[in-house]
């Protein structure tokens, strides 16, 4: 028995042993580097804001968009490139970037708005003010990249400029996830790290987690098996000195 004993001791340690440095290590990492820039956000801009306002009755009443759509569990006014629309939402996550079901209505028309391409693009061109040019656009239904905590279709549109930005825009709301570019993505690889995020889940409440969890215990439970048995074999002794 006490060979298993041992083995489970010597593996079970090894594997802690490791992640403790990875997360020492990782630890530092995020001590050292640029924390604005880890947000990715060096090229982004806030949207401008027009001087011209849009008087509340050019608006269709609130009253006849729930009309037309019973479903709607809470609307909201937004805007979109200086446009207004109601964001109504039929099914909703905890968080925002949990699950979500949502409709875009023009305000003025009352017109279904989706949030196709075409649109994506100008949302991003307008959060952007770095040097490059968008060069491709993807549409992401599940495993967002650079952004694994979002569970709804997103937009991906990338620009070719000297830190590779990404911007995400939500396909059902149009709102900017995030941008995301080298930097973004060198920090992210630190924090998988550290938080033993192998799977790209974006969340520390994970397998892993668990596995170590239960691995930690059989070291500390194989650690007190192994004493106790060196203590019954008159392994420790004390010494005493006059």
């Amino acid at each position: 028995m006490m060979f298993w004993v041992r083995k489970i001791h010597k593996w079970a340690s090894l594997l802690i042993g490791l992640q403790l440095f990875i997360w020492v290590f990782s630890g530092l990492v995020f001590n050292v580097i640029d924390h604005k820039k880890a947000r990715g956000n060096a090229y982004r801009q806030a949207p401008t804001v027009s001087e011209h306002l849009i008087a509340e009755k050019d608006l269709l009443p609130v009253e006849t968009i729930l009309k037309a759509y019973p479903e709607t569990i809470e609307l909201t006014q937004t805007k979109l490139l200086e446009k207004p629309y109601y964001l109504l939402t039929q099914e909703q996550g905890l968080y925002r970037h949990f699950t979500n079901r949502f409709l875009l209505v023009n305000a003025i028309t009352g017109e279904l708005t989706k949030v196709d391409e075409k649109l994506a693009l100008n949302i991003a061109k307008a959060s952007y003010i770095g040097p490059g040019d968008a060069t491709s656009t993807n549409l992401f239904i599940t495993n967002i990249p650079d952004y694994p905590k979002q569970k709804n279709p997103t937009w991906q549109i990338n620009f070719n400029d000297d830190l590779e930005t990404s911007v995400y825009i939500e396909q059902g709301s149009g709102r900017i996830v995030g941008h995301s570019n080298s930097d973004k993505r060198f920090a992210g690889f630190f924090f998988m790290l550290h938080f033993m995020d192998y799977g790209d889940e974006g969340s520390f409440n994970n397998i892993q987690i668990m596995l170590f969890a239960f691995v930690t215990l059989w070291l500390a439970l194989s650690g007190l098996i192994w004493t106790i048995h060196m203590l019954r074999n008159g392994k420790y002794r004390l010494k005493t000195s006059r």
